[in-house]
């Protein structure tokens, strides 16, 4: 048996090399809620890696645009391609063909994939719309995206759950209910305080938090008058649900997605996306005002 010196003791090789990979594993279980490293990770499981070619980046007014070839197959042709990248929204990649003579391009889909502390979501958002991309030669190019143009229903995605990995139809169905419920407390958030929080989202977590869930919120956070003489209380997901708040702040549609503590898991899941529904029109916003990219690469 043949020994290696580790830690000052003298070991068997395969006990070391199977340590090292143990060691590699717990740091990457400890980034799991980095986007990007999740991304690549997610890439190599699939198959994916290797299916992406960058030919050039643009970069200007919180946008990176990347020209790339890409292919759905290993044996499939390559084909020219558009990634826009929002730096405010690092969850989302928005995909779009290839300029035609004009510089005139077709959005497909924006794409994200949001990490948690037990997994992540990813799925493809269908768009509809149009924008123009026209260079100069010179290192610079012109950008900008119709404003009318408009989101459809998820087509296709994956979800992990701690060990379990959920795809095809049963993750297609989960992550449109999903949508379904932001898209719903989202235009709610807006009735309540069209203003918002006017920040990231830090300040979106530290605006909504108390508001949709002051039964953990700090006494001094929780809203005035939360709580009332009569209120009755529910217990799911670990927490005691105020049944009066939910009657007296929510519409009948998100009271029993509160008070079940549906709500509650959708926001620790899925902030990322809750935060992009909300701040959809800043989207729309910045991708439709015209903008000189600066080639960078």
């Amino acid at each position: 048996m043949r020994l290696v010196k580790y830690a000052g003791f003298r070991l068997p090789a395969l006990f070391v090399s199977v340590l090292a990979a143990l060691v590699v594993l717990v740091a990457l279980v400890a980034l799991s809620g980095c986007v990007s490293l999740m991304e690549k990770t997610g890439r190599v499981l699939d198959g994916s890696a290797g299916s992406e070619k960058t030919v050039a980046v643009y970069r200007a007014g919180g946008l990176e645009l990347r020209m790339v070839k890409v292919r759905e197959s290993r044996e499939g042709a390559w084909e020219d391609a558009i990634f826009i990248l929002p730096e405010r929204f690092p969850a989302v990649r928005i995909r779009a063909g290839a300029p035609d003579g004009n510089g005139v391009f077709l959005l497909t889909s924006l794409d994200y994939l949001g990490g948690n502390e037990h997994g992540w979501n990813e799925f493809s958002l269908d768009l509809f719309g149009s924008g123009v991309l026209t260079t100069d030669g010179s290192g610079s190019a012109l950008f900008s995206v119709s404003a009318d143009f408009e989101a459809a229903g998820i087509s296709g995605g994956r979800i992990r759950r701690y060990d379990t990995r959920i795809t095809g139809n049963e993750a297609l169905a989960l992550l449109n209910g999903r949508h379904e419920r932001i898209l719903a407390l989202v235009e709610w958030m807006n009735a309540f305080d069209g203003s918002g929080p006017g920040a990231g989202i830090d300040g979106f977590s530290d605006y909504w938090e108390p508001v949709l869930f002051p039964e953990r919120a700090k006494i001094r956070n929780r809203p005035d008058g939360w709580r009332k003489s009569g209120d009755r209380f529910a217990r799911a997901e670990g927490l005691r649900w105020n049944l009066g708040y939910t009657e007296r702040v929510f519409p009948e549609l998100l009271r029993s997605v509160r008070n079940s503590g549906t709500m509650l898991r959708d926001w620790e899941e899925a902030r990322e996306w809750l935060f992009l529904m909300h701040e959809w029109q800043s989207l729309v916003e910045l991708l439709s005002r015209e903008t000189v990219l600066v080639k960078s690469r």
